[in-house]
């Protein structure tokens, strides 16, 4: 190696440290993708849509399919009018500029035990499609009605990963788990009667699993579910 000049290895070493940007508000992390695989990911609540955009707006100019989560339609609106590209998905309160769809890695199932869960597991599974991987969704086959997820076993089996989204007592996981050799990543949502304690009881339920392979992400937490989810579909499509 000559003087004064590095390997590359040594180089993304480097710039894997380099700093932040500072906006004053906010320090923009361009690097994230860097260290751990994907850009860094905006959350917009007790932020002002100004402030939304102007993170965003630095994100699209280092990288595609920037993430805005919990985005409302007034933080949609000023995305629009900044004339930012983007893809407002409502459901999910989920922003994507810069989007640029692709065709995916591997596979991951996000599967939702209600149709009431399908805000939560609509993050779940557009952020994983955001962060490239192919992904399939089997939703409204909760424990109530078994058979409407056992007819969709051959899927579930091909799957590198699933993430179950379930309310209520939250026992979707579990069942997956019992059924199925693969990692399931389980997402209690907030959906539910009163002894449910806003997504609590699903929370402990899922916690309490009994099916070993079963991880737990907040409630509520399609975005971390989808992050966790991505992470171990693409080490399966390295080594293989």
């Amino acid at each position: 190696m000559q003087a004064g000049r590095i390997d590359v290895d040594a180089a993304v070493r480097k710039l894997r440290r380099l700093p932040y940007e500072d906006l004053g508000f906010a320090k923009v992390d361009h690097h994230r993708a860097l260290r751990g695989g994907a850009p860094e990911a905006v959350f917009c609540p007790g932020k002002t849509p100004a402030q939304v955009v102007a993170i965003v707006r630095r994100l699209a100019d280092h990288h595609a399919n920037v993430l805005a989560t919990r985005a409302d339609q007034a933080v949609a609106r000023a995305v629009a009018e900044a004339g930012l590209p983007h893809i407002y998905h409502g459901e999910a309160r989920l922003l994507i500029v810069r989007p640029e769809p692709g065709g995916g890695v591997g596979l991951i199932v996000v599967a939702a035990a209600g149709t009431a869960d399908l805000p939560v597991a609509e993050e779940a599974a557009l952020v994983a499609e955001a962060l490239g991987n192919r992904v399939d969704r089997v939703y409204d086959c909760g424990v109530a009605g078994i058979h409407r997820l056992l007819d969709h076993y051959d899927l579930l089996a091909e799957a590198n990963v699933i993430v179950a989204v379930a309310g209520m007592e939250g026992a979707l996981p579990s069942v997956i788990g019992g059924l199925l050799d693969r990692p399931v990543i389980a997402v209690p949502t907030s959906i539910g009667y009163g002894a449910s304690f806003g997504g609590i009881a699903a929370l402990l339920a899922m916690l309490n699993s009994c099916a070993p392979g079963v991880s737990v992400v907040n409630i509520d937490n399609g975005y971390g579910a989808a992050h966790q989810a991505s992470q171990i579909n693409h080490l399966i499509a390295k080594i293989r």
